[in-house]
């Protein structure tokens, strides 16, 4: 399935609340343990009214964005953001995108995340455009393959995503070439159980 993108196409808005619980969790899912992202009393001593959130939170829902729009199988090649007015809990953040330009199966969006206060997040993103055939009847290269043995129905590995070494394939199914499978029904080892 081809995705048609034109120039100057506007993407609908995003309306995201920003609460407590998305800040913090976004500062610990990025590894960001700076104390002016989950602790009150803390932000208010750096002289910030309360906790906010990180960029790279902000750079994630940026991302979720411009993916929700395009589908699954497009693929962020460049995203550049810039901060400006924090989004602090309580608020809402809204964003919005326009395509700028089209070409060799890219698309560029100018992105920007509005709040109370002002904009919260400019920025451009780069992205691959979906093209080929639908999921499940692909190459083996192409995101959209058919499951490779061992995974559940419907759900095909990325590109060079197959399990991670030492963890095999699901009891039963093991196979000599695969390190870290347990052994399958009728394997010497098997049968020793």
């Amino acid at each position: 399935m081809t995705v048609t993108v034109r120039t100057g196409e506007a993407l609908p808005p995003l309306r995201i609340p920003i609460t407590r619980t998305l800040i913090v969790s976004g500062a610990l899912a990025s590894r960001d343990y700076q104390d002016v992202h989950h602790d009150a009393e803390a932000a208010r001593e750096k002289g910030s009214p309360d906790i906010f959130m990180n960029i790279l939170t902000t750079n994630g829902l940026v991302g979720r964005y411009i993916t929700d729009h395009f589908g699954p199988r497009s693929r962020l090649r460049k995203v550049a953001i810039r901060l400006g007015a924090p989004n602090y809990p309580g608020d809402e953040m809204v964003l919005t995108g326009e395509v700028t330009s089209v070409a060799d199966g890219t698309a560029e969006v100018a992105v920007l995340g509005k709040n109370a206060i002002g904009r919260h997040v400019t920025g451009t993103v780069t992205v691959e455009l979906p093209t080929g055939s639908p999921p499940g009847q692909g190459s083996p290269s192409d995101p959209g393959s058919p499951p490779e043995p061992g995974s559940p129905p419907g759900q095909g590995s990325p590109p060079g995503q197959g399990s991670p070494p030492g963890q095999g394939s699901p009891p039963g199914q093991g196979s000599p070439s695969e390190p870290g499978s347990p052994p399958g029904p009728g394997s010497p080892a098997g049968d020793a159980r």
